[in-house]
């Protein structure tokens, strides 16, 4: 028999008053946790998320650590690619490297389709562990946006400016929509498993979409993910988008088929609301504030609350970006008390 969950985040994601402001942090799972540090002297990211006790055990992790209100799966946005025959490393201090790069329609035609139960099992059996047997928190499921993962795919790796994904975009849009289907379909089929498999809620991460320019997103990006929002809102569970140095692109992701907008730190919520934006909002402590003097990150949090109460719509607690694996795990548990504390109605 399922755990009864705490789903006060839930509540919040769909807009409803709740009893304090919920807290979960990017990249919470691992990072900076030293069980976490331990595992990866023997472990990789791929190696560690194959293994489903051991992938539930990092995921649950800072749940039991920090009392956050949610768990994120322990996984990379790469995680699905191999199975549409991208080959992808994660390299230490570099980020996921690709050997083959698309650059041509035919390297779009050449890539297959996920399965989800047949190539990502584990990813499936960890959910179904931590849903059905240990956590006591919603688990959130995410995926990596069509224009994110392209980035990678296009680039070969990391970029600075993604001058390589736009050159292909702005020079070859049959090429740019063709790969933007297969990654749709890619993502609705995985997170659609997700779901199925005991998730509560899914964050997409379009972490890099703020290269373009809204007219850009308009025209590139916003059809194929209204495609991907309105099949998974079949799915009734929360939907959550997120990128950096996007605030140019919040009242587009307003307009899309989604219950909550990821904030970082650029943006504060009353600017979000003043541009216009309804939807609850997720966010956006400076993963950087983490490590200054606990004065300084009490100050920046009650100011958050402080704004989140003064302005109409929800909103939830988080990072602006992900921790980083310097930031001291004690700091995260007492941020998550102050958050609990102070927000308390």
């Amino acid at each position: 028999m399922s755990k009864k969950i705490n789903d006060t985040i839930i509540r919040a994601y769909n807009g409803e008053q709740t009893d304090y402001t919920p807290a979960w942090y990017m990249r919470q799972a691992g990072r900076s946790q030293k069980e976490y540090r331990k595992l990866k002297e023997k472990y990789s990211l791929f190696e560690i998320t194959h293994q489903p006790e051991l992938c539930a055990y990092v995921t649950r992790l800072p749940v039991e650590h920090y009392n956050v209100d949610a768990a994120i799966l322990y996984k990379d946005i790469m995680s699905p690619l191999p199975a549409l025959g991208v080959e992808v490393e994660i390299k230490s201090g570099i980020g996921p490297v690709i050997d083959n790069p698309v650059t041509s329609f035919q390297d779009v035609e050449k890539l297959g389709e996920i399965n989800p139960k047949n190539d990502v099992p584990y990813v499936l059996e960890t959910i179904r562990l931590l849903s059905e047997e240990q956590l006591e928190v919603p688990l959130i499921g995410f995926s990596g946006a069509p224009f994110t993962l392209a980035s990678y795919m296009i680039e070969g790796g990391p970029s600075k400016n993604y001058a390589k994904t736009k050159a292909l975009m702005y020079r070859d849009p049959d090429t740019w929509f063709a790969l933007m289907d297969k990654l749709a379909d890619m993502t609705i089929a995985y997170v659609t498993a997700q779901i199925e498999a005991g998730a509560k809620a899914i964050q997409i991460f379009d972490s890099w979409v703020g290269a373009l320019s809204a007219a850009d997103y308009r025209i590139y990006i916003k059809p194929v993910m209204n495609r991907i929002f309105g099949e998974l809102r079949k799915e009734n569970v929360p939907l959550i988008v997120f990128g950096v140095g996007a605030s140019h692109l919040l009242l587009e992701w307003d307009d899309l088929p989604v219950d909550v907008i990821g904030l970082d730190w650029r943006t504060s919520i009353t600017q979000a609301r003043q541009m216009g934006v309804t939807k609850t909002l997720q966010g956006n402590l400076d993963p950087a504030i983490l490590l200054s003097n606990w004065q300084t990150i009490e100050k920046k949090t009650k100011s958050i609350l402080d704004e989140s109460a003064e302005q109409q719509g929800g909103h939830v607690f988080n990072l602006g970006h992900g921790v980083t694996p310097d930031v001291n795990p004690e700091t995260l548990k007492k941020l998550t008390e102050l958050v609990h504390t102070y927000s308390k109605r």
